[in-house]
């Protein structure tokens, strides 16, 4: 298996083509399987060239990419950078021997029913539930269902990791576009179905940290939470029971000056998504925005529909608390690589030119959240340095918490993609 990327910031689009495949092809010695591209909203204006233009010096059979607000791609081949706001072009190519590739465009008004059977959603995508495939999925954010998708595909594939993200534009250059396969769209969804010799992990770092106590939902509606109850962090012994409003007010006084004027604008819910787990951890919550507060009966209304018995936790978010999180994931994601849990697929002679890693990040981090750039690039680099990296700053990201795959806000998504029989192989 064999991954090459390269990044252009060049501003004439014929050149900045003209140097990432000439990149790329030096990388790479065999015919790739598939290739992603991912253009910044700064050439918009010439988004309906690209395709023709790139189709005139590859041979690659399937093609899918989007527009984005920022590009993440390898300069020179040997780091990895974040251009936020200015022309970027990145280019990967993949050979996956043994690996089937599967390209779909999905119209979101075809959508099959959910409470049907799964095999619409099967022949939505065209490849077994039996293969276990891995999905990468690049959506406009415009088109409805979105959520409707991702609920259909675990489903109809509950074995299977879905990650990507939806094309974004610059606050300068409005606008979104999605290519498959030489073409390009302005709606639905386009993916990959990558099944075979083929393995993925992920690490979604969602940018947050818990205070308080951790509580379990007793009263609600819908997305209206109404009463709660705490509970101890290491497991169900149960605590007095209030009102949410009065909960919240609780937790925010006893924080530090500083972040009672943080949760002022950056206050969060966190919901745990397994309802058995005894101990949680931070993976464990499904954070979402806090939506409003209704003084009169104390109740809140979260960016999720929950349910009486449901976890929750108030969540933070800074640049510190962002970066922190990252770093723990990534550290812990390397000593399991190390062999700390067995797994020595990633040995030293393992690593450098068996896998490739995409990332999709939000528009509300880099520079926006850390006032410099490439700090969540250079963290994974900092753990991973000879994994090849590129992807977009998205305007949702898509990415698994707790089993089931959503669709997230200010998270940084990363994907490892790597041989399936280097796994079996390495393991005792």
């Amino acid at each position: 298996m064999q991954w090459a990327n390269a990044l252009s910031t060049r501003p004439s689009l014929e050149a900045a083509i003209a140097e990432v495949v000439e990149t790329v092809h030096r990388q790479i010695s065999e015919p790739a399987s598939i290739g992603l591209v991912f253009i910044s909203s700064a050439f918009t204006s010439e988004f309906s060239r690209l395709m023709p233009l790139l189709q005139e010096k590859l041979n690659t059979p399937v093609l899918i990419g989007c527009g984005g607000g920022g590009i993440i791609g390898m300069v020179s081949g040997e780091s990895a950078e974040e251009f936020e706001d200015r022309a970027a072009l990145s280019l990967t190519l993949a050979r996956l021997p043994g690996v089937q590739v599967n390209a779909f465009h999905i119209d979101m008004e075809e959508l099959p029913d959910l409470d049907g059977p799964p095999d619409p959603w099967v022949e939505l995508v065209g490849v077994s539930p039996e293969r276990h495939p891995h999905f990468i999925l690049l959506g406009d954010p415009m088109s409805p269902g979105l959520n409707d998708l991702l609920q259909g595909l675990d489903f109809a594939y509950p074995h299977s990791l879905k990650v990507g993200g939806l094309a974004s534009s610059s606050p300068v250059n409005h606008g979104s576009s999605l290519f498959y396969n030489y073409e390009l769209y302005s709606e639905g969804i386009v993916g990959l179905a990558l099944s075979g010799n083929i393995a993925l992990e992920t690490i979604v770092a969602q940018g947050c940290r818990p205070i308080g106590s951790i509580y379990q939902i007793t009263k609600a509606e819908r997305n209206i939470v109404l009463e709660l109850q705490e509970q101890e962090a290491s497991g169900f012994e149960v605590g007095k029971t209030g009102v949410p409003l009065e909960i919240l007010r609780s937790a925010v006084a006893r924080l530090s000056e500083e972040d009672r004027e943080l949760a002022q604008d950056s206050l969060f819910v966190g919901v745990a998504t397994d309802s058995f787990k005894r101990e949680l951890e931070a993976e464990d919550f499904l954070i979402r925005n806090l939506l409003g507060i209704d003084p009169r009966i104390g109740a809140l209304a979260i960016a999720e529909r929950v349910r009486i018995g449901q976890r929750i936790q108030f969540h933070l978010r800074d640049a510190l608390a962002s970066e922190e999180e990252l770093e723990n994931l990534l550290k812990r994601y390397q000593q399991e690589l190390e062999g700390q849990t067995g797994n020595q697929l990633f040995s030293a002679t393992a690593r450098p030119s068996r896998a490739g890693a995409l990332m999709f990040t939000c528009l509300g981090r880099g520079e926006q959240l850390y006032d410099e750039p490439n700090v969540d690039s250079g963290l994974f680099q900092r753990y991973f340095p000879s994994i090849p990296l590129s992807g977009f700053f998205c305007q949702g990201e898509i990415g698994p918490v707790g089993g089931n795959t959503f669709l997230h806000g200010y998270t940084s998504v990363f994907a490892i993609f790597y041989p399936q029989s280097a796994q079996e192989t390495s393991e005792p």
